[in-house]
């Protein structure tokens, strides 16, 4: 699967061969934003006319619109959980960062 970005806001692409169209949905949103082209041009303008859509409906409506995630945030632990967690990234043999999003994909069941 195939993704594309716009402000910040990220799409999942595919292409249906049968209807000779790209389709597109943008990842992490309760609301549902979707758009279509016929070519990567096309699809990058609708993607583009979607997410201006989504933000001034957002606007009319009196609500902030959903922004996507960092991807980033801090988590408070206790001192001896960091550093078991450490001891078990080096155990694994990748950064604490990676080892702590692959416990979180594995509790997720991403």
């Amino acid at each position: 699967m195939n993704r594309m970005t716009y402000q910040g806001y990220e799409a999942s692409i595919s292409f249906d061969e049968d209807a000779t169209l790209f389709h597109g949905e943008v990842l992490n949103l309760r609301d549902v934003v979707t758009f279509q082209g016929q070519s990567v041009t096309d699809l990058k303008e609708a993607f583009a006319e979607s997410i201006d859509d989504y933000v001034a409906f957002c606007k009319q409506r009196g609500e902030e619109p959903e922004r996507p995630y960092s991807g980033q945030f801090i988590v408070r632990i206790d001192p001896p959980l960091h550093r078991d967690a450490v001891h078990a990234a080096q155990k694994a043999g990748v950064s604490l960062n990676r080892w702590m999003a692959e416990t979180i994909e594995r509790a997720t069941n991403r």
